[in-house]
């Protein structure tokens, strides 16, 4: 009977165990900006290395279809966490003034924006003045067309002809000649030039950053109700995405892995390429090393609030005080990830 009374009260104190560890196990949705291509590894490694899970967290990473549909998923609730190009994030806020879900910033990824004008060197096109009068292409919801305003003022580009297209036509229009030259996150559109024939060196980059346009670009957006009710899932999210964000810089060839896994048609060789020149164009840049990975300059993101609340033409301006939360940013420490 002695032992029969110390079994169950093990088995009740296993069970009450089980429960507790169950019960803090925050489930975590997460959306992506866009499909699982080499960038994504940021996300999938740390959540195929079981980080989030030592995090107390269950993360689901799902791909998704441009950082305006992150940032509507965030704010219907539909997903508790995303990825998201910070402009899109503005100007939500900026055309929702009232909705009671405005997602917020909590980390910066990349910090300078991966959007550029590309074109082919046949075309005559070399700077951003060339392209003056010029026909451009770009899906309406592409980043770079959103806020080529912003380029064209900062490089006195006159008035330029727009023809819009699904994401999929966008680099075969550019060879095929339909456009001069096009919009596009250059370690995206690039590549796809390359796979429809071009030569790298036949294609004329035009950086945002490189010509006056100091935009951020995506960061890790976060739903209000998250935030306020378990800022410590928030921060614990952070701290493991940022152990594994280190180990995909270091080494992004094993970390295509983990997106070989979700999609196994991808070309991984393809895709560690992708993500290589996402680290060094708007990871891995002078500017995120002067600021700190993950972090924002106040200076800075009161200048884009404003260049986006002008290009978007958006219906009250951005307040950036209200689309940027960084006290759930893990130590200093843990966000020194990247490489000199």
């Amino acid at each position: 009977m002695n032992k029969r009374h110390l079994l169950q009260t093990f088995l009740a104190a296993s069970a009450l165990s089980f429960g507790i560890a169950h019960a803090q196990t925050t489930p975590i949705k997460f959306q992506l900006d866009w499909r699982f291509e080499g960038p994504g590894a940021f996300f999938t490694h740390p959540a195929a290395k079981g980080y989030f899970k030592a995090a107390g967290l269950d993360v689901t990473v799902d791909a998704g279809n441009g950082s305006g549909g992150a940032v509507t998923r965030v704010a219907s609730g539909a997903y508790d966490m995303g990825f998201a190009d910070l402009a899109a994030l503005m100007e939500f806020h900026a055309n929702n003034p009232d909705s009671p879900n405005k997602p917020i910033a909590v980390m910066m990824v990349y910090n300078n924006t991966p959007a550029s004008v590309m074109a082919l060197k046949k075309s005559g096109i070399t700077k951003p003045a060339d392209l003056t009068g010029k026909k451009l292409g770009a899906p309406v919801f592409d980043a770079g067309r959103r806020s080529f305003p912003i380029f064209a003022k900062a490089n006195n580009v006159g008035a330029v002809n727009w023809t819009a297209m699904d994401p999929t036509l966008r680099e075969t229009m550019l060879i095929r000649g339909d456009i001069d030259a096009i919009t596009g996150f250059t370690f995206t559109s690039l590549l796809n030039l390359e796979a429809r024939g071009a030569k790298a060196s036949d294609v004329v980059i035009l950086p945002y950053p490189d010509f006056g346009v100091k935009l951020y670009g995506n960061a890790i957006i976060a739903s209000p109700k998250l935030v306020k009710e378990n800022p410590a899932a928030v921060k614990a999210f952070l701290s493991a995405f940022a152990k594994g964000a280190k180990e995909v810089i270091a080494n992004p060839a094993v970390a295509i892995e983990s997106i070989k896994a979700r999609d196994g048609i991808v070309n991984s060789q393809l895709e560690t390429r992708r993500l290589k020149l996402a680290i060094d164009t708007v990871i891995n840049t002078p500017d995120a090393h002067a600021e700190g990975f993950g972090q924002v300059n106040a200076g800075r993101l009161s200048l884009m609030a404003s260049q986006v609340s002008d290009a978007f033409a958006t219906k009250t301006r951005v307040n950036p005080d209200a689309i940027w939360n960084g006290s759930m940013l893990p130590p200093t420490a843990e966000l020194n990830i990247l490489r000199k």
